[in-house]
């Protein structure tokens, strides 16, 4: 028997579990509730309603990068330049 379908996401206002839930299986990766939450901490931006608009998340994850290029995970290449 096949599980009852869920309700489409609004990917402008997730809770911090669908986004890690949504980045664990788009990038094969294990990323927590808690990763999502450290980054809301340091300034991650929210909707008032405390949910995450995946886009402007996505955005802010790339403008820290950019700043920090320690952050995360790089390929081989970049880390030899």
């Amino acid at each position: 028997m096949n599980a009852p379908a869920q309700p489409p996401r609004n990917p402008a206002a997730l809770s911090p579990a669908d986004v890690a839930r949504l980045l664990s299986l788009a990038s094969r990766r294990e990323v927590t509730e808690a990763m999502v939450g450290d980054d809301l901490a340091a300034g991650a931006p929210t909707n008032p309603d405390g949910t995450v608009n995946l886009m402007h998340y996505a955005a802010w994850l790339v403008r820290q990068q950019a700043e920090d290029p320690a952050r995360g995970d790089r390929p081989p290449q970049a880390q030899t330049r």
